[in-house]
């Protein structure tokens, strides 16, 4: 069993949840998309080390079911909330979101959730087209989807994040562009509508989007052409591939070569890894810091029933930590 899978999914999983009560005040549904697909990307990783550490035993195919759809669904769900995210950006940025109905409102987050989740559900669905088999199980790693390599495949799977990337992308840049030109005029726009983001909070936002965006687009990429080293099979029909769809494949660590372990690890660290990112760019931000002394006070006046009155000794470190989290402010 390696013991430093279970324990970093768990961290991450924890991590992305930090920022998430600022995300639902806010109503930012694309960025508790991503802190949600993350999370749930996170929990099914931890659990699949536990149950499969040692074993390739098929214990829990149900589990397995459901899971490996999950995680072909984040394989879009990520790229696709990143859209939706740099599309609000765009719009903030051209000074065309600012003052919105309620009417316009709603439709906009009908949009989001839209590409949030909606969007992942059509993509699992289309998966099984080119699901060749029920799914492979690696031990250490668990349980893990399938995708029957062909033209369809590329279409059907890697095309569409793909696709959301690089739409991403462009909106990222032309926010961006705009945000410059109106930097002054954005900031008065901002505070005279009473907006929940500030030009802090929106540099934010674009820069954990275009991180997230290139890292997602790099790892689609490598794992697209890992993926397709063998070549592409034929696509005879749609009996011939769904033949022995009921199969399940067993991979004991004994048996998969050195270079490929390291690639697995590699793809497996791919969710984590993301989760830091979005993780570091909302936990130190003046709004995180006013989450944690709410928490600490709370704690302080119902648990330890202390009066919230700091020490002298605290102001200097209070006075450090207002230092290190100005540049986030």
């Amino acid at each position: 069993m390696f013991v430093q899978l279970p324990v970093t999914a768990f961290i991450c999983a924890t991590l992305v949840l930090v920022p998430l009560p600022w995300h639902w005040r806010a109503g930012n549904i694309s960025t508790i998309a991503i802190s949600l697909w993350l999370f749930v990307g996170n929990i099914i990783y931890g659990i699949n080390s536990i149950i499969w550490g040692n074993t390739v035993q098929n214990i829990a195919p149900v589990w397995c079911d459901i899971t490996t759809k999950l995680e072909v669904g984040s394989t879009v769900a990520l790229p696709a909330a990143m859209f939706s995210l740099c599309m609000h950006l765009e719009r903030v940025a051209a000074i065309r979101d600012l003052s919105l109905t309620h009417s316009k409102k709603c439709c906009r987050q009908i949009v989001e959730s839209t590409l949030c989740f909606g969007v992942p559900l059509i993509y699992m669905a289309l998966h099984y087209i080119v699901q060749g088999h029920r799914f492979d199980i690696v031990e250490g790693f668990g349980c893990r989807p399938t995708i029957y390599v062909s033209i369809a495949s590329i279409f059907l799977i890697w095309v569409p994040p793909l696709a959301f990337s690089l739409g991403a992308g462009i909106f990222a840049a032309t926010a961006f562009s705009h945000f410059w030109k109106r930097r002054a005029l954005f900031s008065k726009h901002l505070k005279n509508t009473g907006s929940a983001l500030t030009p802090s909070r929106y540099f934010r936002l674009m820069s954990m989007a275009i991180v997230e965006m290139f890292f997602g687009l790099l790892v689609t990429i490598l794992n697209m052409w890992w993926t397709m080293r063998p070549g592409l099979r034929p696509w005879i029909s749609w009996e011939n591939v769904h033949s022995n769809w009921l199969e399940v494949t067993y991979f004991p660590l004994a048996i998969i070569p050195p270079l490929e372990l390291a690639w697995t690890f590699a793809l497996w660290f791919t969710i984590p890894i993301a989760s830091v990112f979005f993780f570091l760019f909302f936990a130190f931000g003046r709004d995180a810091v006013k989450e944690y002394g709410a928490t600490f006070r709370w704690i302080r006046r119902h648990v330890l029933r202390v009066q919230d009155r700091p020490s002298p000794g605290l102001y200097p470190l209070i006075t450090v930590a207002r230092y290190l989290f100005f540049f986030w402010s």
